[in-house]
């Protein structure tokens, strides 16, 4: 693997559609960065979503994009939200190495009114529920699942939890997502779409920090007090949150500035190391042979019943490929 150090005058052009893995050796932290772009835009293209659903989707196909882009296997990522709020479903879905599909299922007239009222943040097109993460290895695997409840918190908190309560690792993460509308010479419309991301772990690998980590009370001398096992009182940690906490939206969804250009900023002064980056694409794995076999799980009552002028038609969710089959196509 390619790594180089970010240095001033030294950065890689930046790249869109790409996750670039890096490493911060001086805070033992890690993690991923990420601005998608044309990806993105026929994900929520092909949709016409309203625009506060959009968003909402955006931010949860680049926190799969963060975590799916690190698979060290040939699998799918697919995290999942279900909930009360006008958004009452998002689905994306990652398989490794590179494609990303998402969709979400919402009450219009719901959306509407928190338009109206102007209750647009995440948190409360959301709700409250459950966010699911599931990893999935193939077919001679076992499934892990992951959940979290959603309180009202915003995504970013959402995943600080989820890692806090799952994985029990530190975790910092960033995320925004920016529409942009233009009109051609003919007075045609076109948006695109942009949304980036940062995600950052403390896995420390110092022999202080694991011989503390480590550490069981007997071994502390009779009448000590055992050291303070909460990870926030690390000064290195409380300094990538710090230095997490200054980056804005604009500098997230800045084309010219890129990945690299935002993790300098905020990591030139401990140092970062960046790797190759692992480009991601919209692909859907839905085809007609998956739709006929899942038809042919029905019974040829149900098949009977689904048909309408003799055709069973059927859309894919994520990316509204249209399938028609006769009813004995499939028997």
């Amino acid at each position: 693997m390619t790594q180089i150090n970010v240095a001033e005058g030294a950065l890689a052009p930046a790249k869109i559609d790409e996750a670039i893995p890096f490493q911060i050796d001086g805070l033992d932290a890690r993690g991923r960065a990420v601005l998608l772009g044309p990806a993105l835009t026929q994900i929520l293209g092909r949709h016409d979503y309203p625009e506060p659903v959009a968003r909402l989707l955006g931010e949860m196909v680049v926190l799969t994009v963060l975590l799916g882009t690190s698979l060290k296997f040939s699998g799918k990522m697919i995290i999942q939200t279900q909930t009360d709020g006008p958004v009452s479903l998002l689905v994306v879905d990652f398989v490794a190495p590179d494609a990303i599909r998402a969709y979400a299922r919402f009450d219009a007239d719901k959306v509407a009114e928190h338009v109206s009222s102007g209750k647009t943040q995440p948190s409360e097109m959301l709700g409250k529920g459950l966010l699911a993460l599931t990893l999935d290895q193939g077919e001679y695997m076992n499934r892990y699942q992951g959940m979290v409840t959603l309180d009202g918190s915003s995504l970013e908190e959402i995943a600080r939890n989820y890692f806090r309560q799952s994985e029990q690792i530190p975790t910092e993460v960033r995320m925004a997502v920016g529409k942009l509308t233009e009109r051609s010479e003919d007075g045609a419309v076109r948006t695109t779409w942009r949304a980036g991301g940062i995600l950052t772990q403390f896995l420390p690998e110092s022999e202080d920090r694991i011989r503390q980590r480590d550490l069981h009370p007997g071994d502390v001398p009779e009448g000590a007090e055992l050291p303070s096992m909460d990870i926030d009182d690390d000064d290195a940690w409380a300094e990538v949150k710090a230095l997490m906490g200054t980056i804005d939206d604009k500098e997230l969804l800045d084309e010219q500035l890129g990945a690299h250009g935002v993790l300098y900023r905020l990591f030139h002064e401990p140092g970062v190391r960046v790797f190759d980056g692992q480009g991601v694409v919209d692909r859907c794995s839905c085809s007609r042979d998956k739709v006929a076999n899942v038809l042919k799980s029905f019974s040829a009552e149900q098949r009977e019943q689904s048909a309408e002028n003799g055709k069973i038609s059927i859309v894919c969710e994520f990316c509204s490929a249209a399938y028609s089959f006769a009813p004995d196509e499939v028997d």
